[in-house]
């Protein structure tokens, strides 16, 4: 009853696929059909949708929010950087690696070294034309900046792989969220469904956040 009650806690949605006539998706059929109402009632406000088609392959699928430390430990682990010869990239692996150690509460504290002003806010060449040319910021910045130039040629270097390495490993990542249930009964479909849940509990949880980098609030625009 509790894994039922929290879906919508910490899943956006879930999808199931089944064909409507096949017999290898009768059991998503069949457990969609006998919790549907048990789950709308627990999470009234939770989509819980069937998507049905000929021949369409059983599956459920969820949303889940991945990171880029999670692809990066998962591209590692399942010895995804390879050279064109099939050996494993040590120089890739080796900036993934580094990406992985970065102080990100010490990258962000940098990064507001300058009260007031923010390097990475969206526009803010329009708004601080020049700003690197500026030695009074820079100076204070200067960690920062040697940091976020870091941080890019470590990216530059794990995203560089081959026949578009990288983006299949995030799509090989992105499988993780749906299940494939050909001819499974709806004790499979369950488990299933429960193991979904697990992983949105442990990836899309929210909790109160207060960074520690942030020692000082100044007010917003005045006529809002």
């Amino acid at each position: 009853m509790s894994w039922k009650a929290s879906l919508s806690r910490y899943l956006p949605a879930m999808r199931f696929f089944a064909c409507p006539d096949s017999p290898s998706s009768a059991g998503v059929r069949s457990w969609y059909a006998n919790h549907y109402n048990e789950l709308k009632h627990l999470n009234p406000n939770f989509p819980l949708m069937l998507r049905t088609g000929d021949n369409c392959m059983p599956a459920v699928t969820t949303e889940l929010e991945w990171t880029m430390e999670h692809l990066l430990k998962f591209m590692i682990q399942t010895g995804r950087f390879r050279n064109a010869n099939g050996t494993i990239a040590q120089d890739r692996v080796e900036a993934a690696q580094a990406y992985l150690k970065i102080d990100w509460d010490a990258y962000h504290s940098e990064r507001l070294s300058v009260p007031g002003f923010d390097p990475e806010r969206p526009g803010v060449e329009q708004l601080s034309p020049g700003w690197e040319d500026d030695s009074e910021k820079t100076s204070k910045l200067a960690t920062y900046l040697e940091m976020r130039d870091a941080k890019n040629e470590q990216m530059k270097v794990f995203q560089g792989g081959p026949d578009k390495e990288y983006t299949r490993g995030v799509n090989a990542l992105l499988m993780a969220q749906r299940v494939d249930l050909w001819c499974a009964g709806e004790k499979e479909v369950e488990m299933a469904v429960q193991h979904l849940a697990k992983l949105g509990q442990a990836l899309n949880e929210r909790e109160t956040f207060f960074p520690k980098f942030i020692k000082d609030f100044r007010p917003g625009v005045e006529d809002i």
